[in-house]
């Protein structure tokens, strides 16, 4: 446990250090960043389509539970995912999980299907992103290799991907992670297709956000929008993985490495800044509709 609390502080640690760096480097760019109206609109854009998401994949976690079959009301499993989403937050990047399992438990389902249903949204959520990246991306701008190389590459990552979500596979992990007072095996009988679909939409709707957000920063051609979605992916599946509070800092200093060429540093800063700023208040607002708009079942 203290090793993994350890290697969580030195991530966040070299990803703020990353960050500070280019900003002090890049400090009189920011500070020359002066946002018009309409670049405020695509704020506000970014916004409703992250609260979008959000509410998406709301939807997606209970298409995962009736695929389990232990279904959870509407809106009491809407109200419930929402509002543990700020958790995630807190330092420990777990207790929005443990929060969803205790509600699930509530609801009659097993300590097994509850922690299941905890574990294959991220892992879907991580596959999903991968899969974009790799199909989103243009490789050879990003990587020195050639075209065909490329397409080598984009195949053999998107076989791997879609092969290593295979029950046999899943299950085999899923085992690994398993809570140490849990004595059912954790199993899925078929492949997750449905929640895969829809894990892949929740990415790309965060990934539009993060381009309406750039938008307000930089011109976008739509030309840069496959790399725009590509990074997007790329980065917002290492700040899942790496073990810090939400991905904070993990994220950002993903996004600005690879994204630094074709944009300007200093709107770069400020586009990734912003976006974390729509993020967090896109996940309250959803979290505030589903308590006010979804009501009490």
């Amino acid at each position: 446990m203290r090793g993994k609390s350890a290697l969580r502080w030195f991530a966040l640690g070299v990803a703020l250090l990353f960050l500070l760096h280019t900003l002090r480097a890049r400090w009189h760019e920011m500070a020359g960043l002066q946002l018009t109206s309409a670049q405020w609109g695509y704020c506000a854009m970014a916004l409703l389509v992250t609260v979008i998401a959000h509410v998406w994949s709301g939807l997606v976690w209970l298409s995962l539970l009736r695929a389990l079959e232990r279904p959870l009301p509407l809106r009491r499993g809407l109200r419930l995912y929402l509002n543990t989403n700020l958790a995630k937050y807190v330092p420990g990047n777990i207790w929005h999980f443990y929060g969803r399992i205790e509600a699930v438990k509530a609801a009659g389902s097993s300590l097994g299907t509850a922690t299941l249903s905890v574990l294959l949204e991220p892992l879907l959520m991580v596959a999903a992103a991968g899969a974009i990246a790799l199909a989103a991306a243009p490789l050879p701008a990003l990587l020195p290799i050639a075209a065909e190389q490329a397409a080598a590459l984009r195949a053999a990552g998107l076989v791997a991907i879609g092969g290593g979500l295979r029950p046999r596979y899943l299950n085999w992990l899923l085992q690994r992670r398993r809570l140490a007072d849990q004595d059912e095996p954790l199993r899925l009988s078929a492949y997750p297709l449905r929640p895969l679909l829809g894990e892949l939409g929740f990415v790309a709707l965060r990934g539009a956000g993060f381009a309406l957000t750039v938008a307000a920063f930089a011109p976008v051609p739509p030309a840069a929008l496959p790399l725009l979605l590509g990074a997007f992916a790329a980065a917002w599946g290492l700040g899942l993985v790496v073990p810090t509070p939400g991905g904070i800092g993990t994220f950002e200093a993903s996004a600005v490495a690879l994204l630094q060429g074709p944009f300007a540093a200093g709107a770069l800063l400020g586009a990734v800044v912003a976006f974390r700023l729509v993020s967090i208040a896109a996940e309250a607002a959803a979290a505030g509709l589903a308590s006010l708009l979804v009501g009490r079942p």
